[in-house]
């Protein structure tokens, strides 16, 4: 039995990946912001409706980069309810992470317990849009402006989103995207910053290549986080399926919404208002009580057969053995809560009705058992 894996990656039709890198044996020019790069740059500017892209090499390092750019010192508020990269990038850069609690509809980040958290040194707020859910950002700006904080936003799940008609790329002092393999959209790794103030750009572009201006001149120190041309070449032929990749996965979570609404200890994701989503993951909440049976259990009996699910995301981030006895999971419970209760179904374009089905029988069989 083949297993139903929860994400698969999107790729363009062989023939059109094959046709875009062709150039690349004719200039032997394969890395180092060349053609290609460029190409991705500009189209990216435009689909997203921002002033500025700087591309990397993947998501982690945009978001290392962008931190760095600000030279903050101090400590950063931020959500233990991220992947891993989002805290480790704070703390790589020699900052402080302060975890604010989540908000339970919507699982980002809660502008009403941020300033609790604000000291004298607080230099900065690294906001997470998670699942495609986008997080207050006129509240956080508020805020930001206020304390004259730096926002930082990983926007790692959100490629494609708008917000009352605004790019997601947007908000912020800058907003990075991670183009990963399994994201709804891919340049197989890669990533990119998103900012307003042009200055930043010779500052990101030193940071992702060694600060060297020319072959006699290193300006800064830097560190190599440049997108090659073969990332680029896929990150151009995907743009031209976005829009196609985006309407499948809204189909796929329709179907979800269909068979597992009113589905009693289940708690589907809902869209939010004023929102163009992207579809990016399709997550559940499993009350043990309410459902007859633990998350956990209904990981393992979807795993027994074949479907795979994630715990994503669990552990918090401030429950890592890397970060043992400096924090403690309690002070931010909701995110402790959502992490022992939350599964993404699996999701990606291909996905069947008939598979679909499959899985959702297996969500209810719980229900149908206990009845």
């Amino acid at each position: 039995m083949e297993k139903i894996l929860v994400t698969k990656t999107s790729l363009p039709p062989m023939e059109e990946y094959i046709e875009e890198i062709k150039e690349l044996w004719d200039s032997h020019w394969i890395t180092n912001m060349g053609t290609k790069h460029n190409e991705f740059q500009d189209k990216l500017v435009e689909y997203m409706h921002v002033n500025n892209v700087e591309l990397m090499v993947n998501g982690h390092m945009a978001l290392e980069m962008a931190i760095q750019a600000f030279d903050l010192k101090g400590e950063v508020i931020t959500s233990p309810f991220t992947f891993a990269s989002t805290t480790h990038a704070i703390v790589r850069n020699g900052l402080t992470p302060v975890f604010c609690d989540i908000k339970e509809d919507d699982f980002t980040i809660d502008p009403a317990k941020i300033e609790a958290l604000i000291t004298d040194k607080t230099c900065a707020i690294v906001p997470i849009h998670v699942y495609g859910n986008i997080c207050d950002v006129e509240a956080i700006e508020q805020i930001a402006k206020k304390h004259n904080l730096v926002v930082i936003y990983d926007a790692a799940h959100t490629f494609g989103e708008s917000y009352n008609g605004t790019g997601v790329g947007n908000f912020g002092d800058a907003s990075i995207f991670s183009f990963h393999a399994t994201k709804v959209f891919n340049s197989i790794e890669g990533g990119c910053v998103c900012f307003k103030n042009n200055r930043l750009r010779e500052i990101l572009y030193n940071l992702k290549n060694f600060g060297i201006k020319n072959q006699e001149c290193v300006e800064a120190v830097g560190a190599n986080a440049k997108m090659n041309e073969f990332q680029a070449a896929m990150g151009v032929c995907n743009l031209r399926h976005i829009d196609q990749y985006i309407e499948d996965r809204k189909r796929v979570v329709k179907k979800y919404q269909s068979l597992l609404t009113n589905v009693p200890g289940i708690t589907i994701w809902k869209e939010q208002n004023n929102v163009k989503h992207n579809y990016a993951y399709f997550p559940i909440l499993v009350d043990e009580k309410a459902y007859g049976e633990s998350r956990d259990t209904l990981f393992k009996r979807l795993d027994d057969a074949g479907i795979g699910a994630r715990k994503y995301f669990y552990p918090i981030t401030s429950a890592f053995d890397a970060y043992k006895g400096k924090y403690d999971p309690g002070d931010t419970p909701i995110a402790h809560k959502m992490s022992e209760t939350v599964l993404t179904l699996p999701l990606y374009p291909e996905l069947d009705d008939m598979t679909i089905e499959k899985i959702c029988f297996v969500i209810k069989m719980s229900n149908n058992r206990r009845c």
